[in-house]
């Protein structure tokens, strides 16, 4: 019998896409629209619009949320529960998914978020990320490395900053804007309280399950900077704080798990 494909299409899967035609509201983004035509990449900023959280929508997630911790639920699938007119309005997750500490799958297929909370990184039994066709999200927090059990992840490659298909660029780090953009309170690698002007920020390209992931981290000195793992072979090999000038490897770099046999 042929070994299962680790991510082959899903009832979910079909399911979060009859959702989006049936109500014609999908993810779209922009962003990286010069690498379908073969154009130069502008210089790219992180998305800056922020989470309404006095909508219906917000109160349902956060309701959500508060309910598969309550219940212990080992499977956390908001866009299936939430009608399309509301799941499309969220764009961040709420800090209390740190409460999800028995959540072994993270679905979320198809979603509008933009950003993902570092207390992603407490959920200590997470073993499933699934955040294809989420095609506005460009990167992930580096708390996601505290994810220790997380084995299988599955994202849409070229919707990634510095993807190995298409290396476009990353946004320029500590600016105002992307300050602002993270708003964060603890160092990504010792934790401890962020002053307001005592915070340095560092792109780095790491593996994380079975995806290279551009992963942002929020550093409260040199010592946690140099503190940072070696990153992923083929990416750039060393923490950087991204922009037009930064040099890339070449777009013919194969991952190893698609290298011939």
């Amino acid at each position: 019998m042929a070994e299962e494909k680790l991510f082959s299409p899903k009832l979910s899967d079909l399911e979060m896409s009859e959702k989006h035609r049936a109500s014609g509201i999908a993810p779209i983004c922009s962003c990286f629209q010069s690498q379908y035509e073969n154009k130069a990449f502008n210089e790219l900023s992180l998305h800056s619009e922020a989470q309404n959280t006095d909508c219906d929508a917000w109160a349902m997630l956060t309701a959500l949320v508060e309910n598969a911790a309550s219940r212990g639920a080992e499977e956390f699938s908001p866009g299936r529960q939430m009608p399309s007119e509301l799941w499309s309005q969220i764009i961040t997750l709420p800090a209390s998914i740190s409460k999800l500490t028995s959540v072994r799958k993270l679905y979320l297929y198809g979603s509008h978020l933009v950003r993902i909370p570092p207390e992603i990184g407490n959920m200590a039994n997470l073993e499933e990320l699934d955040l294809y066709t989420s095609y506005r999200l460009h990167w992930m927090p580096f708390e996601v490395v505290r994810c220790l059990r997380l084995a299988k992840t599955r994202f849409s490659t070229r919707s990634l900053y510095g993807n190995y298909k298409h290396r476009p660029p990353f946004p320029r780090l500590n600016t105002p804007d992307s300050r602002s953009n993270t708003d964060p309170t603890n160092c990504s690698v010792c934790r401890r309280q962020l002053g307001p002007d005592s915070t340095a920020q560092a792109w780095i390209s790491l593996r994380v399950g079975t995806d290279a992931l551009p992963l942002l981290a929020n550093l409260c000195s040199d010592d946690c900077i140099r503190r940072l793992p070696t990153p992923a072979r083929g990416y750039v090999d060393h923490p950087h704080t991204g922009g037009l000038g930064l040099i890339q490897p070449s777009r013919e770099f194969t991952p190893p798990n698609m290298m011939p046999v």
